[in-house]
C-alpha cells in the first residue's frame, strides 16, 4: 500500500510505502506507483498505545449501570438507577463513590433494591458490594467472611459464581480504533487463564501483564508487605520486570526500598504513581523506573480528592512535568473503565493542569506513543517499523491545538486500514 502526501516528523509531502509483511518499506517524496490513500497533508503517527487499561471490565461497562458521581447525585437517584430493568435479573453497576450515598453494604443495598440480585463496583475497582439477593444467587449467603456483602479484591472469586455479562469485543475494538488506538497493555493483576485468547478478538496489539512481561504486583495499605517481603516476591519473578501498583505514599516507599534490595531490571514500572513526594523523584530516576500515570484523575476526581486525599499528599498527585524534567521515563494509561477510555482526554488533562505539573501538547501526545514493552521509548514512522499507524485529518500542529479524537481519520493495523 502507498500512502501519499502525509506529514511525518514535521516533513510535509511525504509518501509512505507499506510492504506485504505489514512493515513500512520506504518513505520519501514522489515514490513510484499509484497512491492507495491520499493523506491530504494530514499527519501520520504511530498508533496510540494505552499503557494501562482493564479490557474485560471496559467491555463489561456497556452492560453495566453507571452510578458514579457524574451520573447519580444521591441515595434516591442510586435507587432509581439500580431498580431500572427487569425484575429478578442481575444488575451490574459500576463507578460508585461514597460521595453519592455514603458507605454501601448488603443492608444499604437491600433497602434500595430487594427483589433482584445487585452488585455494585466501587470506582477504584477494588470493592464489590452485593445485596442479599445477589449473595443468595452466588451461593455466598452462608459465607461469614462476606456477611456484610462487601467483597475486597474478589474479581477472581466472582468470576466463578456470577453469570458473566455479554462482552462485545468488536465494538470495543472499533471504538478504540476511532480514537487512534492500535495497542493496549491489559493491567489486571490476576488475569484469567484464557484472557489472551479472549482478547484476540480485538484488532489491537496486546501486552497482557502476568502473561507477558511485566508482572503486575498489587499493593494495598491494609495488607502491605515489609520491603524485604516485597523484595523476595520481586526476586521470585526475575528476570522478568515488574509493574507495581502504587497509589499511596507508603506503597511507593515500600516499592522503592524493595526494588533497591532486589535490584531493578530494565522494564520495571510504577503503575499510577498517585502520590510521589518530591524527595522520591531522584530515587525513582536512579532505579531507572518508568512511571505509567493517569494525569486525568485530578481533573475527573478533583472534587472528591479535595476531601479524600490527605492535605500533605495533595501537592504530589499524578506528577507529570516534574518527573519529565528530572529525567524519569514517563508514559500514561487511561486505567479505563476506572477513568475515561479516551487517550485524547488524558492528553488534554495533562496539558491543562493548574498545579505546575502540566506538559506541553507534544509531550502529552508522547505519553501514548511509547513502545508497548518500553512505554517511554518513542516509536516513529520509519522504514522497518510495524505499520500500526494513525492518520490524522490535519497536520500535527493543528492536532496539538485541540488534542481531540476528532482529528483521527484512519488507523492501520500492520498496514491494513480500519476506517473509524
Amino acid at each position: 500500500m502507498l500512502i501519499r502526501n502525509v506529514e511525518v516528523d514535521g516533513r510535509a509531502g511525504t509518501d509512505v510505502r507499506i510492504g506485504a509483511d505489514g512493515r513500512i518499506a520506504e518513505l520519501g517524496r514522489r515514490l513510484a506507483g499509484a497512491a492507495d490513500v491520499d493523506g491530504r497533508g494530514g499527519a501520520l503517527l504511530p498508533g496510540l498505545h494505552d499503557h494501562h487499561v482493564h479490557l474485560t471490565a471496559l467491555a463489561a461497562q456497556a452492560a453495566s449501570v453507571p452510578v458514579g458521581p457524574a451520573e447519580v447525585r444521591d441515595r434516591d437517584g442510586l435507587g432509581r438507577a439500580l431498580r431500572a430493568g427487569a425484575p429478578r435479573e442481575w444488575v451490574r453497576a459500576v463507578g460508585y463513590h461514597e460521595s453519592v450515598a455514603g458507605e454501601l453494604d448488603r443492608w444499604a443495598l437491600d433497602a434500595l433494591v430487594a427483589d433482584r440480585p445487585v452488585r455494585v463496583q466501587h470506582r477504584s475497582g477494588a470493592m464489590w458490594f452485593l445485596n442479599s439477593a445477589a449473595l443468595r444467587a452466588a451461593a455466598l449467603d452462608g459465607d461469614e467472611s462476606v456477611r456484610d456483602g462487601r467483597l475486597w479484591r474478589a474479581d477472581g472469586r466472582l468470576r466463578h459464581v456470577v453469570a458473566p455479562v455479554a462482552l462485545d469485543w468488536k465494538s470495543l475494538g472499533r471504538r478504540a480504533a476511532r480514537l487512534g488506538l492500535t495497542g493496549f497493555t491489559n493491567a489486571d493483576p490476576h488475569p484469567a487463564p484464557d484472557l489472551r485468547r479472549t482478547l484476540s478478538a480485538l484488532p489491537q496489539r496486546l501486552v497482557v501483564m502476568g502473561v507477558d512481561a511485566p508482572v503486575k504486583l498489587m499493593l494495598d495499605d491494609a495488607t502491605l508487605p515489609v520491603p524485604t517481603g516485597l523484595a523476595a516476591t520481586v526476586a521470585r519473578v526475575r528476570p522478568r520486570p515488574v509493574a507495581v501498583h502504587c497509589v499511596t505514599r507508603v506503597q511507593l516507599l515500600v516499592t522503592l526500598l524493595a526494588l533497591e534490595e532486589a535490584g531493578p531490571v530494565a522494564g520495571d514500572r510504577i503503575e499510577h504513581g498517585s502520590v510521589i513526594p518530591a524527595e522520591a523523584i531522584p530515587w525513582i530516576r536512579r532505579l531507572g523506573l518508568t512511571v505509567v500515570t493517569q494525569p486525568h484523575f485530578p481533573a475527573e476526581r478533583g472534587h472528591q480528592y479535595a476531601t479524600d486525599v490527605h492535605p500533605d499528599d495533595r501537592g504530589h498527585l499524578y506528577r507529570c512535568r516534574s518527573l519529565a524534567e528530572a529525567g524519569v521515563p514517563l508514559a500514561a494509561g487511561t486505567d479505563a473503565p476506572y477513568g475515561t477510555h479516551d487517550p485524547w482526554a488524558v492528553m488534554r488533562a495533562a496539558v491543562h493542569r493548574d498545579d505546575g505539573e502540566g506538559l506541553v501538547p507534544q509531550a502529552a501526545l508522547r505519553l501514548f506513543l511509547g513502545a508497548p514493552r518500553r512505554p517511554s521509548a518513542p516509536r516513529r514512522v520509519a522504514a522497518g517499523a510495524v505499520a500500526d499507524l494513525c492518520l490524522l485529518h490535519c497536520p500535527l500542529r493543528e492536532a496539538l491545538d485541540t488534542l481531540c479524537a476528532d482529528v483521527v481519520r484512519e488507523v492501520y493495523f500492520g498496514g491494513h486500514p480500519v476506517t473509524p
